[in-house]
């Protein structure tokens, strides 16, 4: 009888040393999926406006600032709901540029960025703060031709 009564409170010391454990492995897998499918839509969405809103964007397109804002905006309002913060760059790559000789001398590369901060940044447990250190981040970049609308170098 002795034996028995050691061993009835074996499983519940068990699951209170591995659940901690399953819980945080169950807090990355979200946000790993959480990140994947954000990454699903940016990449299906960031192409189709940088061609759509950089190449001719309203205004007037002088130096680019008029499509960097306007893809901004539109990629901006795309990734609504997915908790991401979203960055556009864009660079004119004219003439004075390494190539000597190309078809599309006048071109514009357009990198689109998203971030997202995992959940829970901040947790603590038992006293002991524990937290996410890295933010989670993914970048798409294309090349346009800002005076033939529609043609992707």
């Amino acid at each position: 009888m002795t034996v028995m009564r050691e061993r009835r409170a074996q499983a519940t010391v068990e699951m209170a040393v591995v659940l901690p454990v399953l819980l945080v492995l169950g807090l990355i897998t979200s946000n790993l999926m959480r990140f994947a499918v954000a990454v699903a839509r940016f990449d299906r969405v960031a192409p189709d406006i940088v061609v759509a809103q950089g190449v001719s964007p309203e205004g007037d397109g002088g130096a680019g600032q008029a499509a960097l804002e306007a893809v901004r905006g539109e990629l901006a309002t795309a990734m609504e709901g997915y908790g991401v913060d979203v960055e556009v760059t864009v660079e004119d790559r004219g003439f004075g540029s390494e190539e000597t000789f190309s078809l599309a001398p006048l071109t514009r590369s357009f990198t689109c960025s998203m971030a997202m901060t995992p959940w829970p940044s901040v947790v603590e447990i038992a006293g002991v703060s524990l937290g996410a250190p890295a933010r989670l981040r993914h970048e798409r970049a294309m090349v346009v031709d800002p005076w033939k609308p529609g043609v992707v170098a």
